[in-house]
């Protein structure tokens, strides 16, 4: 397992610079051999044809574009922090909705958005503020370990997108629970099931990365509590951590939905016989309809553009709006599937094959990460 830089480093392909920062990436034994293969017939791979349209795109656009739209959308949910803990400390029931409701989306954007961002390191070029960002916003924003979140995410269900016992299915798999419960009752409680699953990962580190990720976790549950108590005015510590599990659960179940409804049920790989790059993405991730809570809470990376995150995944959300119209219009040409389904119907098909897809789906045997 490396550490976040070296994670980073494979994913930029040429120290972060503008332009570069897109597919190549060390490791990826398929990606390399089609690189170098070059396609039959001696003509340019697909993968390489529309990296070079895609990185075109990237060049032409501004700093703007590439971080800063998606870095001021965490800005103003950090922003809207203070409000909400003052309408928190509200007595009229009104402002204290309007509060309940401000935290909930503004720790949303943090959690989701801001861990997958930082996890990708698509929040700075450089990679000393990429490894600080990835322990900001997964240990502290997001109470989860920012080693085995990287390395679960990039390592293995990006690099292994849908093939079986490796990047194969969601992080949240529990057979054993009634699919009422499952789509809709269970993920309210991973607001607490998240750090257990954290510590749990700790197991066989070094004592100071240990000490390092449960001093980062107990800091953004304490701070958030303490902030409760001194600032909202809560006069109970049960009340407290109350109202944290209700704005820490506020969007849990749609983000537990996104993270089944877009790989699970599509192809499958045997990880003896993978297809190339181009063709395991298009072929099991797909998109959702534009939605604009969504869209905002948790990016366009994980609703819109899944697709072309899988493809270029070190693009912030943006640009990954951004380079659809190219993604789409090349694949469409060279006749390859450009998954798109509803959210309401995903949710149909898992809701009436939940025995199918995910009680008799083959196990997960390694952590799938941050979707």
């Amino acid at each position: 397992m490396q550490s976040v830089p070296e994670e980073q480093g494979d994913e930029r392909g040429g120290g972060g610079r503008t332009g570069e920062m897109l597919v190549k990436r060390k490791g990826d034994s398929e990606y390399s051999e089609e690189m170098k293969n070059g396609g039959a017939g001696g003509e340019e791979s697909l993968m390489m044809e529309l990296t070079r349209l895609v990185q075109k795109t990237v060049r032409e656009s501004s700093w703007w574009e590439r971080r800063g739209i998606d870095c001021s959308i965490l800005a103003a949910a950090f922003l809207s922090l203070p409000p909400a803990f003052l309408l928190l400390g509200s007595s009229h029931i009104v402002s204290f909705a309007a509060g309940m409701l401000l935290m909930g989306v503004a720790h949303g954007v943090i959690t989701v958005k801001g861990t997958h961002l930082a996890s990708h390191g698509a929040l700075s070029e450089s990679q000393a503020w990429a490894k600080f960002w990835a322990v900001f916003f997964i240990e502290i924003c997001g109470s989860f370990s920012a080693r085995a979140g990287v390395h679960g995410h990039i390592k293995m269900h990006h690099a292994h997108t849908n093939v079986i016992g490796l990047g194969d299915s969601s992080v949240w798999k529990v057979p054993f629970l009634p699919r009422t419960v499952y789509l809709f009752v269970a993920p309210l409680a991973l607001p607490i099931i998240t750090p257990l699953v954290a510590l749990a990962h700790l197991k066989g580190h070094s004592l100071a990365h240990v000490v390092r990720t449960m001093l980062m976790v107990a800091l953004g549950l304490y701070s958030q509590y303490w902030l409760l108590i001194h600032v909202s005015g809560f006069l109970s510590p049960l009340s407290a951590l109350l109202c944290m599990l209700v704005c820490r659960a506020m969007f849990s179940v749609p983000y537990i939905h996104v993270n089944i409804f877009q790989h699970i049920g599509l192809h499958m790989f045997s990880p003896t016989s993978r297809p190339k790059r181009i063709y395991q993405m298009t072929h099991g991730v797909l998109n959702l309809p534009r939605n604009f809570l969504l869209d905002w809470i948790f990016g366009h990376s994980l609703i819109n553009c899944h697709v072309e995150h899988h493809l270029f995944p070190f693009l912030s959300d943006h640009m990954c709006l951004k380079v659809k119209p190219v993604v789409s219009k090349y694949l469409t040409e060279k006749q390859l599937p450009y998954q798109e389904d509803s959210y309401l119907s995903r949710l149909h098909v898992f809701f009436n094959k939940y025995q199918e897809l995910m009680v008799f789906a083959p196990p997960i045997t390694e952590l799938v990460g941050v979707q």
